[in-house]
């Protein structure tokens, strides 16, 4: 990777959800924005591992963890185009950025959401995180 990846950041990712996993699905069905809430180097490897989530335009489904995305850091993300969007925190794809087949080095980053934004979306991933799903990309 020619570049740092830091949590907050608005990445292209082709995510895949956990019931398309499920249902045996391994490659994600389209490019969306995805957040990045973890981006940590192995302290053994040296590789960027990290946690990704997904932001949609629909609406939350009963019993899913979401968070409504505010205006200001939809604008801020580089989702300014997008009228309502929600960030997915109960369940995550896990990759390694150094070794992924989706992250293209050099992509482009749509935007970052602020500090205080992503601090609320750690601690709401923190707390969905020990019943939500993960998903492994490492394939």
């Amino acid at each position: 990777m020619s570049r740092e990846i830091l949590p907050g950041q608005i990445i292209a990712y082709p995510y895949l959800w956990a019931w398309q996993q499920e249902r045996g699905e391994t490659e994600g069905r389209k490019i969306r924005p995805t957040c990045v809430v973890v981006a940590v180097k192995g302290a053994h490897d040296g590789l960027t591992h990290l946690a990704l989530l997904a932001i949609t335009t629909q609406p939350p489904q009963h019993g899913r963890v979401t968070l409504d995305i505010p205006d200001i850091e939809r604008r801020r993300a580089g989702l300014g185009d997008l009228r309502r969007c929600w960030i997915v925190v109960d369940e995550y794809n896990y990759d390694v950025a150094e070794r992924s087949w989706y992250i293209e080095p050099g992509s482009d980053v749509h935007g970052r959401f602020s500090k205080a934004f992503v601090m609320k979306i750690a601690t709401a991933f923190a707390k969905a995180r020990q019943s939500g799903r993960r998903v492994d990309r490492l394939d």
